[in-house]
C-alpha cells in the first residue's frame, strides 16, 4: 500500500515529467528551447511540492535550486548540456543559466535584510525586550475590553513589522492566556468576547507584517523585483514603504476591530492584564544596554535610509556584526534563526532567475496576447489568485511562485496609467498577507486556533471578511493613488 506522502511525491514527479516530455508546441510559446522547457517542468514540480507539501516547503526550495544547477545551469551534467550538431559534435545550449547566478540567490541582499531582522528579534527575545515593550505599549489601553482588543491589534501589528509574525503571535497569546481563562459569564460559560480577543492577535500579526519590507517574506520577494537592477531597479526606501503601507494597515485594523466588536460582544466589563516580565529585569545589564541601543539605532537607520544613504539591506547586517562582536549573539543563537524561511525565499528567487536568464520570460510575453486583456482585470485576477493560493499553502511559497510570473506578465502590458509593473507586484505581495481564513493559512492562525477559543467557522468568517476588505482597499489605494502618483517608484 503506497503511503499518502509517497503518492503525493510520485504525482508531483509525474506531472513534472509530463511537462518535460510533451512536444514543445503544446505550450504555444514561440521559440521554446529545450532548456526553457526544463525550467517549465521544474516550475511545475516546485508548485506541486509547495501546494501538496509531501516534504517541508524549505526542502523543496533546496531541492529545486540543486535541480536547476544540475539541469539548466552552465555547470549541468555534460550529457544534457547541449545537442548534437550536423557533424555529430555536441553543441552547448546558448541559454544555460550561469551557475553562480543560481547560487547567489541565497546570498541575495533581501535575504540579508531578513537575516538581520531575525538576529535583532532573537536578541530582543533573549533579554525580554519584546515583553517589556509589549507591557509599555499595552498600558495606555486601560481595562475596557473593547479598547484592550484594539490595543492588541495595534501592538501585535507593530511587533510584526519588525520581528517574526509567528513569534509575535506566540508572545501575545501567552500574555492573553490567563485573561482567556478569567473571562466567564455568570453561568460559567466563556465570554463570547474571548473569540474576538483571540482573533485579534493573528489578524494583527498577519496584517501588521505588511507595514515594512521585513515584516513578512512576500514583501521581501516583491522588494527583490522592485529594487534589483536586474528587474525594475526602483529606489524604494524602508521609510517609503512604511509611508504607504502603515496607513493601509491601520485602516484594515480599524475595520477588523469594528467587525470583531460587533460579532463578538463582551459581557465582561473590565480586563486586567498582568504582564510579568522578569526576563528583562534579570538580564545582564551590559547585554541589555547593547541590545537596546542596537535595536533603536537599527530601526532609526532603517526609517532614515534616504537621509543616511545606507541601504536597508546593509543596515540589516549592522546588528548582526555589533551583537556578534560584543558576544551578545552567540554561536548557539544561530540555530534560532528561521533558516527555513530564508531557504524558501531563496528558492523563489532561483525560479525567477530561471525564467529570466533562459529567455522563457521573454518568450512567454511575446506569445500571450496580454494586449487584448484589461490591465485592471489582470491585476485583480493575480491578486485574487494569490489570495486563494495563500489560504491553503504558505504565503511565502505563493508569492515566490506568482511574483516571477506576474513580473513577466506586467512587462508585456501597458500598465503606465496604474503605476506600471510595480503596482501589480505590490498587489500580489499584499494579497499573500491577507489570506487568513483557515488555521493552516498562517502560523499565527494555527497558534490562535490551538488555544481552543476559536472555532474554524469563526476563523473562516472573520478571515474571509477582513481579507476581502483588505484586498479591495489595497488595490483601490494601489490603482488610484500609489500607482498614478508613483509613490513607490
Amino acid at each position: 500500500m503506497v503511503s499518502k506522502k509517497t503518492f503525493k511525491i510520485l504525482l508531483c514527479v509525474l506531472l513534472s515529467l509530463v511537462a518535460l516530455m510533451v512536444p514543445s508546441t503544446v505550450y504555444g510559446i514561440d521559440g521554446l528551447s529545450v532548456v526553457e522547457q526544463r525550467v517549465i517542468a521544474i516550475f511545475i514540480l516546485a508548485a506541486m511540492l509547495w501546494i501538496l507539501e509531501p516534504i517541508p516547503i524549505w526542502t523543496t526550495s533546496v531541492f529545486i535550486m540543486v535541480l536547476m544547477l544540475v539541469t539548466v545551469s552552465n555547470s549541468c551534467f555534460a550529457p544534457i548540456s547541449g545537442e548534437a550538431g550536423a557533424d555529430g559534435v555536441i553543441v552547448p545550449y546558448e541559454n544555460l543559466i550561469p551557475y553562480k547566478a543560481i547560487m547567489a540567490a541565497f546570498a541575495d541582499p533581501v535575504i540579508m535584510l531578513f537575516l538581520g531582522g531575525f538576529v535583532l528579534a532573537i536578541a530582543a527575545g533573549k533579554i525580554g525586550l519584546d515583553g517589556q515593550l509589549a507591557k509599555m505599549l499595552l498600558k495606555p489601553f486601560g481595562r475596557d475590553p473593547k479598547i484592550v482588543m484594539l490595543g492588541f491589534l495595534i501592538v501585535t501589528g507593530l511587533f510584526s513589522m519588525f520581528m517574526s509574525n509567528t513569534a509575535t503571535a506566540a508572545m501575545m497569546l501567552a500574555i492573553m492566556a490567563p485573561v482567556f481563562k478569567s473571562m466567564k459569564n455568570e453561568d460559567g460559560s466563556i465570554d463570547r468576547g474571548v473569540v474576538g480577543l483571540a482573533m485579534a492577535i493573528p489578524i494583527g500579526a498577519n496584517i501588521g507584517g505588511m507595514g515594512t519590507p521585513i515584516g513578512t517574506p512576500p514583501n521581501g520577494v516583491a522588494i527583490k523585483y522592485l529594487t534589483s537592477s536586474e528587474y525594475l531597479g526602483l529606489n524604494i526606501g524602508f521609510m517609503d514603504w512604511m509611508i504607504v503601507m502603515v496607513p493601509l494597515v491601520l485602516v484594515i485594523f480599524a475595520f477588523a476591530w469594528f467587525l470583531l466588536v460587533k460579532m463578538y460582544p463582551f459581557s465582561t466589563k473590565e480586563i486586567t492584564l498582568k504582564i510579568d516580565n522578569e526576563a528583562f529585569a534579570k538580564s545582564d545589564a551590559r547585554e541589555r544596554k547593547i541590545i537596546c541601543v542596537t535595536f533603536a539605532v537599527t530601526i532609526l537607520l532603517w526609517v532614515t535610509d534616504k537621509l543616511t544613504g545606507i541601504n536597508a539591506n546593509v543596515v540589516a547586517l549592522i546588528p548582526f556584526a555589533v551583537l556578534s562582536v560584543t558576544g551578545v549573539f552567540k554561536k548557539s543563537d544561530l540555530s534560532l534563526i528561521d533558516w527555513d524561511v530564508l531557504w524558501l525565499v531563496a528558492g523563489g528567487f532561483a525560479l525567477g532567475i530561471g525564467l529570466e536568464k533562459t529567455g522563457l520570460a521573454k518568450h512567454m510575453v511575446e506569445s500571450i496576447p496580454f494586449g487584448e486583456w484589461s490591465p485592471v482585470v489582470v491585476m485583480l485576477g493575480s491578486g485574487l489568485l494569490c489570495l486563494f493560493m495563500s489560504t491553503f499553502m504558505s504565503n511565502s511559497a505563493s508569492a515566490a511562485l506568482l511574483l516571477p510570473i506576474m513580473y513577466t506578465v506586467g512587462k508585456g502590458m501597458d500598465l503606465g496609467a496604474f503605476g506600471g509593473v510595480c503596482t501589480m507586484l505590490l498587489g500580489v505581495a499584499l494579497s499573500a498577507s491577507l489570506a487568513m481564513a483557515m488555521p493552516i493559512s498562517t502560523p499565527p492562525n494555527a497558534l490562535a486556533y490551538s488555544t481552543g477559543t476559536i472555532k474554524q467557522k469563526d476563523m473562516a468568517t472573520v478571515g474571509i471578511i477582513v481579507g476581502l476588505f483588505g484586498f479591495a482597499l489595497a488595490f483601490a489605494v494601489l490603482i488610484f493613488i500609489v500607482g498614478p502618483m508613483h509613490l513607490l517608484g
